[in-house]
This record gives C-alpha cells, structure tokens and sequence, in this order.
C-alpha cells in the first residue's frame, strides 16, 4: 500500500487550506503553479545543500513537504470550486513531473553523481508515466507498486532534514543524498515494472 491510497481520509485536514485559497479568489491551477515553484526552489535548496552548506538540506526537506501538501490540496480545491476538468488534470501531471526532475536533478548536482541522478529521475519518471498510461489504455489509473509519489515525496522531505545532522554519515561509500538517489533509481523501476506487469495483466484478461 502507498500513501496515495490514504488520500481519501485526509479530506477534513485539507478542509482550512481548501476554504482560504478559495476565500483569496484561487483556483486550483494557480495551487498547482505554486506547488510547481515550491519545487523548484527545492531543487535549488538541495543543489546548495551539496556545494555550499548541508543546513539548506533542512530547507528542501520543509519545501518538498509544501509542494506535496499542495499538490493534494490542489485537487480538493477543485472538487469543492466544480472546475474539475481534463485541463486542469493534464497541468497538475505536467507540473508534478517537472518537480520531480527538478528535485532529483538538484539532488544529484548538489554531490556531482549525475549518473545515480539519471538512473533516479528515469525510475521516477516512469513510474509515474506507467501509472497513468494505464488509464490512457482503458484502465483506471495505477497507483499500487512499492513507491508512489505521495510515498517519495515523504521520504525525500525526511532525508532532507535528516542530511544535515547525519551529513557525516557514509554507507557503501554514499551519505544522505547518494543513498536517497540509489533508492529512487532501484524502487523506481521496480514501480514501474510492477506497475507495467500490473496493466499488461489487466489487458490481456479484458
């Protein structure tokens, strides 16, 4: 089970976020775009985590927890405003897809692995592409396997603040961050695989 299965029963604690942005005129396209900047400037903060001080890691940790509170809020705000539409859809995936990179990029920049950093932003990228090529093919979009996005943006924000006190900390020759990657590139295309073997399954039974 991933974290985007408990979306459902978070409804009343995004009740006050829903009811502000609506109150200042917001729609959820602007909650999205926003949530897209929250993940750029999380990028950045990581990339000076690595080449300036490990402190901004605390930072990116705090930012990448706002674009995933905000991408979930962005949702909720359009079902209560009734704009729920494919545009709106199609915008959030983009934006989220680009946070990823984003993200990831910065991460690997910050201790110069661009290689761990591509095998990590290519098993993300496919796990989302997977999960919603699903849907493009007749099937309900997936959201199983062993990380969905809700899951990897937890544990991005947790590494993150937990890269500044443990900034010393070595495994296998990687600290913080290089074993953060290493996670996203191996569960990544695992997702993936499982949730490409999931759909084939499905369209074959059909």
């Amino acid at each position: 089970m991933t974290l985007d299965s408990l979306r459902p029963y978070i409804s009343g604690f995004l009740d006050p976020f829903v009811r502000t942005f609506d109150r200042l005129g917001m729609g959820p396209d602007g909650v999205s775009v926003i949530a897209g900047i929250m993940a750029i400037a999380a990028g950045v903060a990581f990339y000076l985590g690595g080449i300036a001080s490990p402190v901004w890691y605390v930072g990116a940790g705090f930012l990448v927890f706002l674009n995933g509170w905000l991408d979930i809020v962005d949702g909720a705000l359009a079902r209560e405003q009734g704009v729920s539409s494919p545009a709106g859809d199609l915008l959030d995936h983009v934006l989220d897809r680009y946070a990823d990179i984003v993200m990831i990029g910065g991460l690997a920049a910050g201790i110069g692995d661009y290689w761990l950093g591509f095998l990590a932003v290519t098993g993300v990228v496919m796990t989302s592409y997977l999960g919603t090529q699903a849907q493009a093919v007749g099937l309900d979009r997936v959201y199983g396997g062993l990380v969905g996005r809700a899951d990897r943006l937890a544990i991005i924000g947790i590494v993150g603040f937990l890269a500044y006190p443990l900034e010393s900390f070595e495994l296998g020759g990687y600290g913080p961050i290089g074993l953060l990657l290493l996670f996203l590139a191996v569960v990544g295309h695992v997702t993936a695989l499982q949730r490409f073997t999931y759909a084939r399954k499905a369209l074959v039974a059909k």
